[in-house]
Parts: C-alpha cells; sequence; structure tokens
C-alpha cells in the first residue's frame, strides 16, 4: 500500500572504533527531507559515545506507537461526533529482558489527556475510542510489543 523509506547516516570520525570509543551520533533523514539528529541512548552507550539531546532509537519507537495511536484516535473521536481540542500523551516503554532473554521495549503505556470542545464523551466512549485506535494502529499492528492505554484523563 505504501513504501516508506528513511536513511541513516553515521561516520566514524576521529573515534578509535576497535576500542569502542567512537561516536554513536548519527542522523535519520526521511522521505520529506526532515533530518533528525539520532544517538544510542546514554543509558546504553555512555556519554561521551551517545548524545542525550539527540533521539534514540527505543524513543523513537515509543513515540511512533504513541503518534500512531494518536492520529487514529482523532480520526475515531471525529466520526464519532466528538471535537478534540487537545491531545498530549507521555508515553513511557519499558526495556527489559523479554521472555526468550533478549532486551527489548517490553511494554508501552500511553498516558493521553484529551480536551474537547463541546460534548465530552462518556468514560465508556473513551475507552471504545482508545480500544479502536489501538486496533487500526498500523505500529501497533506490527510488533510483539504489549500497548496499554491509560484512559483516566482522556
Amino acid at each position: 500500500m505504501g513504501k516508506h523509506t528513511a536513511i541513516v547516516r553515521w561516520s566514524r570520525g576521529d573515534g578509535d572504533f576497535a576500542a569502542n570509543k567512537h561516536s554513536r551520533v548519527h542522523e535519520w533523514e526521511f522521505d520529506g527531507g526532515l533530518k533528525v539528529p539520532a544517538s544510542a541512548s546514554p543509558d546504553i552507550v555512555p556519554l561521551p559515545y551517545s548524545v542525550a539531546e539527540n533521539v534514540d532509537p527505543e524513543e523513537a519507537f515509543v513515540a511512533s506507537i504513541s503518534s500512531c495511536h494518536m492520529l487514529f484516535y482523532l480520526h475515531k473521536s471525529r466520526d464519532a461526533g466528538f471535537v478534540v481540542n487537545s491531545y498530549e500523551d507521555e508515553a513511557v516503554g519499558v526495556l527489559e529482558k523479554n521472555a526468550a532473554g533478549r532486551l527489548a521495549i517490553t511494554r508501552v503505556t500511553l498516558n493521553p489527556v484529551v480536551s474537547y470542545e463541546g460534548p465530552v464523551p462518556s468514560a465508556e466512549q473513551v475507552e471504545a475510542l482508545h480500544h479502536e485506535a489501538h486496533e487500526l494502529c498500523f505500529i501497533a499492528n506490527s510488533i510483539m510489543t504489549e500497548i496499554t492505554t491509560n484512559t483516566a484523563n482522556s
């Protein structure tokens, strides 16, 4: 249906590759031309070989799940006749060993805070809208990570 591309660029620079003392800083370029500074997480590769301010793959993974969910939540809310004014989610991913003993983002919790104009959906309607959004999300359908949505603030 669609093809999505990203170019990932890295170069060693002056680092000592053999001694594992080389930078993990790199760049992502997306098909629309946006360039994003990226790095390994400082939780995995210590400073100065990583950059805390850059996006790391783990947080990008969590953000992509949250973003996909939000876009479908907005769509389903509109279909249900609700007007969403704002949506903010502090999504949290947990990196830990999975059942095979490998490090993985095993769980992601979405914590959306949603404000509406006009009629506000009931708690049951919010739950149903989030469930539908989850079922439609391409990213959620592509992974094995457990995803839960805390709907208390929606």
